[in-house]
C-alpha cells in the first residue's frame, strides 16, 4: 500500500488550530516547507519527502522496520532524531507527524522547565 503525502505547502491543514503551530512559510530556501511549533521544525517536505523529528529510539525502530531511512541533509551523515519516510511504506504520514509533533511539544517543555530552574 503506498501512502499519499499531500502537497507539501497544504498538508499542514492537519495541524490547523493545533496550539503552538505555524504552517510553512513558503518562498525558497530550507525549511520553506517545514510544519514548526514554536519556531523549531518538526516535519518538512525535503525534495519530495516527508522528514520528521523524533526521538532516537523511535527512528531506530522506524529504520528498522524498513519505513525509511535517517535523514541526513545531504552532508553525508545521518542524523539521529530525524527520520526520512520512504513512500513505499505502508504508514500514514499524518499520525507520525503528531508523534513528531508530541515530540517537539515535550523538548519544548523540557527547555522550559530547565530555563525556569536557572
Amino acid at each position: 500500500m503506498h501512502f499519499h503525502l499531500p502537497k507539501p505547502l497544504h498538508g499542514w491543514r492537519e495541524f490547523a488550530g493545533e496550539v503552538g503551530v505555524r504552517p510553512p512559510e513558503g518562498g525558497s530556501g530550507f525549511g520553506r516547507g517545514a510544519l514548526r511549533y514554536r519556531r523549531k521544525i518538526f516535519a518538512m517536505f525535503v525534495r519530495g519527502q516527508l522528514v520528521l523529528k523524533l526521538p532516537r529510539p523511535r527512528v531506530d525502530e522506524l529504520v528498522a522496520a524498513g519505513h525509511g531511512i535517517r535523514f541526513d541533509a545531504n552532508k553525508g551523515t545521518p542524523m539521529k532524531e530525524w527520520f526520512s519516510l520512504d513512500p513505499e511504506s505502508a504508514l500514514e504520514w499524518a499520525p507520525l507527524a503528531h508523534e513528531a509533533l508530541d515530540y517537539a511539544r515535550s523538548a519544548s517543555a523540557a527547555r522550559s522547565a530547565s530555563a525556569a530552574r536557572a
